[in-house]
């Protein structure tokens, strides 16, 4: 991990929050258990001031190709609303959305999604824009 730890800009971790509480009771499993893992993160997560937010750090918005072996994928994290598959725009709320948020261009993130344990690896970035 490259910073050590999570990096969230501080608007979008009380957002995040708001989002996370209310969405606390999700009957999907593995929707629940990534959200439960996305929330146990945020716990020693950095949160940081707008200025100081470095531009390799998935976030909302972002636009973000990932690798899993010969898999690979152009995505967009963005909030729950303006989720659209066919656009590839993800909710953070998916067990994809929450396993890349707080990350760095070119961490390696191990997660449970619903076929598995998979280690993702993300190589290209363009950073989101603000809430």
């Amino acid at each position: 991990m490259k910073y050590g730890q999570l990096i969230l800009e501080k608007k979008e971790y009380v957002f995040l929050k708001r989002i996370l509480n209310l969405t606390g009771y999700s009957k999907d499993i593995e929707t629940k258990k990534s959200l439960q893992k996305l929330n146990h993160e945020l716990l020693e997560a950095a949160i940081i001031d707008h200025e100081n937010m470095p531009l390799d750090v998935i976030r909302f918005n972002s636009i973000v190709t990932v690798e899993q072996g010969q898999w690979q994928k152009t995505i967009q994290i963005v909030i729950p609303q303006n989720k659209d598959l066919k656009q590839n725009k993800i909710s953070i709320l998916t067990p994809m959305g929450s396993a890349l948020f707080g990350y760095a261009l070119g961490d390696c993130i191990t997660w449970e999604f619903p076929n598995g344990i998979k280690e993702l690896k993300s190589y290209s970035c363009r950073t989101g824009i603000q809430l």
